[in-house]
């Protein structure tokens, strides 16, 4: 039986590239030839449509299956394009969230995606900007947390703040939860503060950072309204090449116990 790599994309703070992450790590991925599921958690439906999917068009959405109305197999769209599926999402997802409070709620997700594990190499979650109900499914139903964060001056704060959720996770539904690594985005090394945060980022959590960092880039900006991951949209762009040294760097290495 096959065992994927499952990632909850997380952060509480908004604005710091969990979308823009999950869709083109999870098109990188793709591109090495691994099998690929990009589960779309956010009402918003961003990482949909950020793979060409039309979220107002959805026969099922993730919605449907963590209410028991649907499958994932039922509800996940093939993108061939891009080498991945897509689980989508759309401001249904409002009511899955409200849905999901109550006994064993947390576990929905886990047990879905269980489901189709024989399918996937890696399984990526792009989880709303809070901690609500569909981001403790996301941690519950998780291997690792990759966290995207900006250079700036409460980023620090707000990891802080998310280590210590998945240490509640671990301790109450999911002990194997580890951080699979942090990682820079929207990076300007011409930005006195961002060069500051970022040192001090690596002198408190070491070999958690990822080498690979992400830059400010037009193209990573643009794609998302073309319906297109960055290495589909401009491949020799600064943001694909990023993406797709992340990609070589994660297939590279352990997650770091926390």
């Amino acid at each position: 039986m096959t065992v994927p790599k499952i990632l909850a994309v997380a952060n509480q703070k908004g604005g710091v590239g969990k979308t823009t992450t999950s869709v083109n790590l999870a098109a990188s991925l793709g591109a090495t030839k691994r099998r690929v599921l990009l589960v779309d958690l956010d009402a918003q439906g961003n990482a949909t449509m950020g793979v060409g999917v039309d979220k107002g068009e959805l026969e099922f959405s993730g919605c449907d299956v963590l209410l028991g109305d649907a499958t994932v197999a039922q509800a996940r769209i093939a993108c061939p394009e891009y080498k991945l599926d897509v689980l989508p999402a759309n401001d249904d997802m409002t009511a899955a969230d409200v849905g999901l409070k109550g006994s064993g709620g947390q576990l929905t997700l886990k047990k879905a995606l269980a489901t189709v594990a024989d399918d996937y190499d890696f399984i990526l979650i792009d989880c709303p900007p809070s901690l609500s109900m569909l981001t403790v499914n996301a941690l519950a139903a998780s291997s690792g947390v990759l966290i995207p964060m900006q250079c700036e001056y409460y980023a620090l704060e707000g990891i802080s703040a998310l280590v210590s959720t998945i240490q509640q996770i671990r301790g109450s539904i999911n002990p194997g939860l580890q951080i699979e690594g942090i990682l820079r985005t929207m990076y300007d090394p011409r930005n006195n503060l961002a060069r500051q945060v970022s040192e001090e980022l690596i002198a408190h959590f070491g070999d958690k950072v990822f080498r690979t960092i992400v830059p400010r880039n037009v193209r990573l900006a643009e794609a998302p309204s073309y319906g297109q991951p960055v290495i589909a949209y401009d491949p020799r762009s600064t943001g694909a090449i990023a993406y797709l040294a992340l990609a070589g760097e994660m297939l590279g290495r352990k997650p770091v116990k926390l």
